[in-house]
């Protein structure tokens, strides 16, 4: 029921986009959004937040900070 909600969509279809503009393979772009959006919903759910409930906007700010992380363990090598 958390994905369920007004603007999820968008979310999705927002990362895919930033992820494109990037300069990403489609496919790779479709990839990564689809995980990165789940595994925002994820974070959310294991903060205590939802399932029911989840916001868009609370999606987007948990995307960000995974999407930070990865950039950020990426340039140390971990």
């Amino acid at each position: 029921p958390g994905m369920a909600c007004a603007g999820m969509g968008d979310v999705l279809s927002g990362l895919a986009a930033t992820l494109l503009a990037q300069g990403w393979a489609a496919d790779l772009a479709a990839l990564c959004a689809v995980h990165l959006h789940g595994l925002a919903a994820d974070l959310l759910v294991g903060g205590g937040i939802g399932p029911a409930g989840l916001t868009a906007g609370e999606t987007i700010d948990a995307a960000r900070h995974i999407f930070n992380a990865w950039l950020h363990s990426g340039r140390n090598g971990n």
